[in-house]
């Protein structure tokens, strides 16, 4: 059997980290028809959009995409083009797991978590008004009378929707996910304790969720407090499923645990369509060098091969990443151990490719 999967090389050190993937996944010996496609800042020029709406369409035509980094610039410019697949595409499921490489450098041994992240609500739905802006100005009027409570005169508006729909269908995701992979408990992060109408809906939809699931062990976590619980005691932790925002800050820490960005895969996934990508940025300083780290990228791949039922190959690749580095003989310069010669990009992807092999 074959699948359809579309490519999209990004930019930056996307190309080479996307080519890199291709290479370990193609040797799985699953059959994959691939469609290359391309966004980023270099489409800008040619299409005056970084996501050229042919991106979308093969999306849509193929179901199933991996993506290479993007860039996103700070503070000006255009949206993040990740942010905006996963609105037009309803990727509402942001799935980010952390798990113990032995050979990573890190100050954590065994950890074995998986964030599951609301992907279209919260403070980044992106409704927000700039402080100098007339809209700014009605809303800081409207929301300062209705609520009895002066708002400064110079203050942005930012505004925070948590629905119920949103919220079952992430809670929902979290707890099949558990349940179809053998995890044995689900944590809710919020901050309901001043968040009380919004993150309270979202603690009280879990808390109803739960109930459904009764094999899966279930308890619910204030963010701040979820994030000195990871650092003290992070065996107690499984599956943790929270709105947008903490989920974007948490799967990060997570990921520190594990020994960076360079080792975390992530997956956005609807009712329809799933997108896979590493959480790591385009680094455009090291494009065209053939020294990126490929594993974020390969590992999302992984993910990808279980959510086309490819199990098997899936269980392989992973395996083959880990003894890889585990290895430390073919590894980027991050991943080198002191006095030892790293190897570039393409050359790890193929040491892992060869190990991947059936």
């Amino acid at each position: 059997m074959s699948h359809a999967v579309t490519l999209i090389r990004g930019d930056g050190i996307g190309p080479e980290v996307a080519a890199a993937a291709r290479t370990a996944i193609d040797a799985t010996g699953v059959k994959i028809d691939w469609v290359v496609v391309d966004a980023g800042v270099d489409m800008m020029e040619r299409y005056g959009t970084p996501l050229p709406e042919q991106v979308l369409d093969a999306i849509k035509s193929t179901k199933t995409a991996i993506k290479g980094p993007i860039t996103t610039p700070v503070g000006t410019g255009f949206r993040s083009v990740n942010v905006e697949i996963r609105k037009r595409l309803n990727l509402y499921a942001n799935l980010r797991p952390a798990k113990s490489i032995v050979g990573v450098k890190s100050y954590f041994q065994n950890i074995d978590l998986i964030i599951v992240r609301e992907n279209t609500e919260d403070l980044y739905a992106g409704i927000e008004f700039e402080y100098t802006s007339p809209e700014a100005a009605k809303a800081r009027a409207f929301l300062s009378d209705l609520s009895g409570k002066p708002i400064r005169e110079d203050a942005a508006i930012g505004v925070k929707p948590i629905s119920v729909l949103g919220s079952d269908r992430i809670l929902e995701f979290a707890f099949k996910y558990a349940k179809a992979n053998g995890r044995k408990k689900v944590t809710a992060v919020h901050k309901a304790n001043i968040m009380k109408f919004t993150d309270g809906l979202f603690l009280e939809r879990a808390r109803e969720i739960a109930t459904r699931y009764p094999e899966i062990a279930f308890e619910d976590r204030i963010v701040d407090n979820m994030c000195m619980q990871l650092m003290q005691k992070p065996e107690l932790y499984d599956v943790m499923v929270m709105p947008n925002l903490y989920g974007d800050i948490l799967s990060d820490l997570c990921a520190g645990m594990i020994g960076g960005l360079g080792v975390a895969p992530g997956a956005n996934i609807g009712d329809e369509y799933a997108v896979f990508e590493a959480i790591h940025g385009s680094a455009p300083k090291y494009a065209g060098q053939n020294k990126a780290n490929p594993t974020a990228l390969i590992l999302s791949g992984v993910l990808m091969l279980q959510h086309l039922g490819e199990m098997e190959a899936a269980q392989r690749l992973q395996a083959a990443v880990e003894k890889v580095i585990a290895e430390g003989r073919f590894v980027t310069y991050d991943l080198a151990a002191p006095g030892k010669d790293p190897v570039g990009t393409q050359q790890m992807a193929a040491a892992i490719a060869e190990y991947a092999a059936p």
